[in-house]
């Protein structure tokens, strides 16, 4: 797995108005491509009346499956320049819809390609970024009167607790760097003088907090 990579927090929009044609941007986290299709779609329903519903998508920790659609306009006037908005701002797991509206002028190749950047751009500039990173799931099962030491130390540490489990004995569920899973293991070995049991789980990609 990649290391840490930026998206975004939640769904924003914009709105610009260019010589009477409205830009409407859309621009929302996605897990897939299948997810970023469905947005299009939607958009496209919502806006019926519209000339064009242009899009951009960048994909993966990577940013490896990047994709856009300049839906009618001349080539390389919307869909390239929105991708490129979202690549030059370090973003995947996005994508972003812009609808255009026209108003009767003709805005030229570099007339679109400013309004469609622009667009993705004022809804960029508003909205939240989020952190993510690869945590390893590590299930510690200790007594009850050791697993709430446990848990204060590894919260000290920064290792969210993702999930518990209550029956003879307490399973906390924590989300701990990859790098970090043997001390997470010395340190439930060292609080219940060796009586925990800790067992490795996936590891997948998390929201980390700043």
């Amino acid at each position: 797995m990649s290391a840490e990579y930026l998206t975004i927090a939640g769904p924003v929009d914009a709105e610009l108005e260019i010589s009477r044609s409205r830009f409407l941007a859309r621009i929302e986290r996605v897990e897939d491509e299948a997810a970023a299709r469905e947005v299009i779609a939607r958009i496209r329903a919502e806006h019926p009346r519209a000339r064009h519903h242009c899009s951009a998508f960048v994909l993966g920790s990577d940013g490896r499956v990047q994709r856009s659609n300049d839906d009618g306009e001349p080539s390389g006037t919307a869909g390239a320049p929105m991708l490129d908005v979202l690549t030059s701002a370090g973003l995947s797991d996005v994508v972003a819809v812009v609808t255009r509206y026209f108003g009767g002028v003709l805005l030229g190749a570099g007339g679109l390609t400013r309004a469609y950047r622009a667009a993705v751009a004022e809804g960029l500039a508003t909205v939240p970024r989020v952190r993510r990173g690869v945590r390893r799931e590590l299930t510690v099962t200790a007594a009850y009167d050791v697993a709430p030491q446990i848990e204060a130390e590894a919260r000290r540490r920064g290792y969210d607790v993702v999930g518990a489990e209550y029956g003879e004995h307490v399973a906390q569920c924590f989300a701990v760097p990859e790098e970090e899973t043997g001390a997470l293991a010395a340190l439930a070995a060292e609080v219940s003088a060796g009586a925990a049991e800790v067992r490795p789980g996936p590891a997948c990609y998390v929201d980390l907090a700043d």
